[in-house]
């Protein structure tokens, strides 16, 4: 096995998740080159991965929305960059039409995709020339793992190994604001029915206030702003942050002493880069996809709706926080 090439392109989510695929099959295959393919908006969480060899990736969502010309001739390169290598298999754990594109464009003679009952869109079955064995009974993300390791005929071993550098990050120990270790609170969604109402969140900052933390509150588009600011005015002590991108956001959030937040990707990245971490499920299923690591990351709510706010407070209980006199964030001893 020399080269290996993983479809994954959207969301930010699903991609930071299925990063830990790689630490496994360089693990299996000591020396074997991987590459991986993504959405041009989500590509640079496969570059923070120094486990990939090269990254490929196109404006696919901004071309179905604008169809520019300069994004047609930005996927006709990419599409060139894509067979310039031979791959000894390739493998969609993404399964729609353009993951499946993807993989039918590579130079490959081994093409694996899931079964038609798991694939996002069926008709994406028309790429593959194997299939990956059924879906086991576990959460999303091991779930990709193991599909993997069956593929490629190796067991999953161990926790998942993120490996996410993010440039420019800090390394030295966590920051604080005026003496007082940062909680970011991730509200903001694409999608309405999975959010907290202001109320909730403007509760479990003043909680964090009282256990000694400094509450910065970060937002994406001006409707997010709009809801961010509605926060902080029932919680002046709260800090709206500037607009930032993809990497400015990691850079805050590997500065953090806590991440709260609800079932969105930057909340994933928080745990993928280790920090502690409360994810927060209204609609979603915390058993397909969620978050957990002992005593550093927790999911909480059943997706059902939206859980009170005593159950995210127990949550940030369960990870331990504990500000300590010189300001950093240290596991409660009990």
């Amino acid at each position: 096995m020399k080269r290996i090439l993983i479809v994954k392109v959207t969301s930010l989510s699903d991609i930071i998740e299925a990063q830990p695929v790689v630490a496994d099959i360089k693990r299996a295959f000591p020396g074997v080159k991987v590459d991986w393919a993504a959405d041009e908006m989500f590509a640079d969480v496969a570059r923070w991965n120094a486990g990939i060899d090269r990254v490929l990736c196109a404006p696919l969502r901004r071309f179905k929305k604008a169809r520019s010309l300069a994004d047609f001739r930005s996927i006709a390169a990419s599409i060139a960059e894509l067979r310039a290598e031979r791959y000894d298999v390739v493998i969609d754990i993404h399964g729609v039409y353009k993951s499946a594109i993807i993989a039918f464009l590579a130079r490959s003679s081994r093409r694996l995709g899931y079964r038609s009952q798991d694939l996002g869109e069926r008709g994406a079955a028309f790429a593959y020339t194997g299939r990956l064995a059924p879906r086991p009974d576990v959460n999303a993300w091991h779930g990709m793992r193991i599909s993997v390791g069956d593929a490629l005929g190796f067991q999953v071993e161990g926790p998942p190994v993120f490996n996410l550098q993010v440039p420019g990050a800090s390394s030295s120990p966590v920051p604080t604001i005026g003496g007082a270790p940062v909680a970011m609170l991730f509200h903001a969604t694409s999608k309405d029915e999975k959010k907290l109402p202001a109320t909730h969140w403007a509760a479990i900052a003043r909680n964090l206030i009282e256990r000694g933390y400094a509450i910065e509150l970060p937002w994406g588009s001006p409707a997010e702003r709009i809801e961010a600011g509605a926060i902080a005015a029932l919680v002046p002590e709260a800090s709206l942050l500037p607009p930032m991108d993809v990497t400015e956001i990691a850079r805050m959030i590997v500065r953090a002493a806590l991440v709260v937040g609800v079932d969105t990707g930057f909340v994933h990245l928080a745990h993928a880069l280790r920090k502690r971490t409360v994810m927060i499920f209204v609609t979603t299923s915390p058993e397909h996809s969620g978050v957990e690591a002992p005593f550093r990351s927790i999911s909480v709510g059943d997706g059902q709706g939206v859980p009170p706010v005593d159950e995210v407070l127990r949550g940030i209980d369960y990870v331990q926080i504990k500000p300590d006199a010189a300001g950093d964030a240290t596991v409660a001893i009990a």
